[in-house]
């Protein structure tokens, strides 16, 4: 699961902060490692000819881009590992276990049953069609597909979407993230050295390069990022009326009940919270409950932070670091929205900012205003679980929602009586490990779903066939 653990802890290397992207805007092409101009528009055509011609439906060749991706995971993770540290500061084991291992997962699931998900569905046919009429579905691809990645999971976001444009027998753009410029370099070096570069193409670039991508019409976009932004992707897919998918965020909470192991709930908060310094997506945002058993869990989040990282997380091996000088201001004006219980300092120099708990914090403060995406756990009571819940149907449905209890009226009440993209019982994260369940948000946390057949589902038509015989 996407859990950080004390052990396997490996030394910081510097290794890959001296890879120097391509020229932004620009393609890399099969023929040098260096990008050569290509705009935006020709890409797209050049891809849907592609397309047109045939060249991605096979599914052979399907399988071939997924094996050719497997191996470059495989062969290149080390280089992969080494970009993602010198963006995140991630340890080699947690940009593996999160990000390389987890692709390779995806693919494997995919490569397994690509095939079932492939075939043909009947449909029963009404009575009055006649007993010689059959139905069934066809499930083809879209066409071009546009996959743009954020800068949180750089390899993850971008190449687990891939993996399912692809093996629904699209031709696809990638759009690394500006953001993580080290991972997005080797991105942009080794997918073209490894997959069908006349059907799969990608673009480096900022904001520039995404607008001027999303000018363009595609048959799907796969946007994942923040709300603000994804206001932008829908409006730019409306003059095409392109489908999209957008995995947003929010703020996810998660309610610890009474008499609990609460030493259990706390190691596992915390896992959850500070895996990537906290900026992950279905993160533990803040935690609901009651005033005791809030003052009990208090000093059993010290400890199982101080576990994890140790006195100094900053000297953390395992600890990772904000991206950028902005997101540590932002993240630094949230310190003083409660008292702090452990954490609560920085370094900008280091763009560090320590696994931090604030307790008695108040709703209306700074740090409940907005999805936090760094390593800040707010606490806040509630009298019972009728108030948690009300808390959660007062705000924005979340991208997650994780509840710690035993009772089964408690999970069936919180299932029952609210929204959010998945439902986590007892453990943070892990849902979106297993492959055979979709992934993705609701309302403001996103719209659409992938991972295992639910990409082949997002990436596909799924088409009606009727036949009736003429004699």
């Amino acid at each position: 699961m996407l859990v950080p653990t004390p052990q396997g802890r490996e030394a910081r290397t510097t290794q890959g902060r001296q890879a120097r992207a391509p020229q932004r805007g620009t393609v890399t092409t099969p023929a040098t490692t260096a990008a050569t101009a290509e705009q935006p528009a020709d890409v797209v055509a050049r891809l849907r000819a592609a397309f047109r011609a045939g060249r991605t439906k096979p599914v052979a060749w399907r399988t071939d881009q997924l094996r050719r991706l497997r191996a470059l995971l495989t062969d290149q993770g080390a280089e992969l590992a080494a970009a993602l540290h010198a963006d995140l500061g991630k340890s080699s084991a947690e940009a593996y276990r999160t990000e390389i291992d987890f692709t390779v997962r995806e693919i494997d699931h995919t490569l397994e049953h690509l095939d079932g998900w492939l075939s043909p569905e009947a449909a029963p046919v009404p009575a009055h069609l006649g007993a010689d009429a059959r139905a069934w579905t066809l499930v083809e691809p879209l066409g071009v597909v546009l996959v743009i990645a954020p800068w949180n999971y750089p390899a993850q976001l971008l190449l687990a979407p891939l993996v399912g444009a692809l093996a629904a027998g699209n031709a696809v753009v990638v759009k690394p993230s500006e953001l993580a410029p080290a991972t997005s370099a080797v991105l942009a070096r080794l997918l073209p050295a490894h997959l069908d570069t006349g059907a799969v193409a990608v673009v480096e670039g900022g904001v520039p390069e995404t607008t001027a991508l999303l000018a363009e019409r595609f048959d799907h976009i796969f946007y994942t990022g923040n709300g603000a932004v994804g206001r932008v992707v829908m409006r730019a897919a409306a003059e095409h009326l392109t489908p999209v998918t957008l995995e947003l965020g929010g703020k996810s909470p998660a309610f610890v009940d009474r008499d609990v192991d609460l030493a259990v709930v706390a190691d596992r908060l915390a896992r959850g919270k500070f895996l990537n310094a906290g900026q992950t997506c279905v993160a533990p945002d803040y935690v609901l409950t009651d005033p005791g058993t809030a003052a009990a869990l208090e000093p059993l989040l010290k400890h199982a932070v101080e576990t994890l990282y140790g006195a100094d997380p900053q000297s953390s091996d395992a600890y990772g670091r904000i991206v950028n000088e902005r997101h540590f201001d932002r993240l630094s004006g949230l310190l003083g929205s409660g008292r702090v219980v452990v954490g609560g300092d920085g370094d900008r120099a280091d763009k560090y900012i320590a696994p931090t708990v604030l307790a008695d914090v108040d709703p209306k403060s700074p740090v409940m205003q907005e999805e936090i995406f760094g390593p800040i756990l707010p606490i806040v009571t509630v009298e019972d679980l009728d108030e948690a819940i009300g808390f959660v149907n007062d705000r924005d449905k979340p991208l997650a929602l994780y509840v710690f209890t035993e009772s089964d009226d408690t999970r069936d009440r919180i299932a029952a009586e609210t929204s959010s993209g998945g439902l986590g019982l007892g453990l943070p994260l892990a849902h979106l490990t297993v492959s055979d369940l979709p992934f993705g948000g609701v309302g403001e946390s996103g719209m659409g779903s992938y991972h295992g057949r639910y990409s082949i589902e997002t990436f596909s038509h799924r088409k009606a066939v009727l036949e009736k015989p003429l004699s």
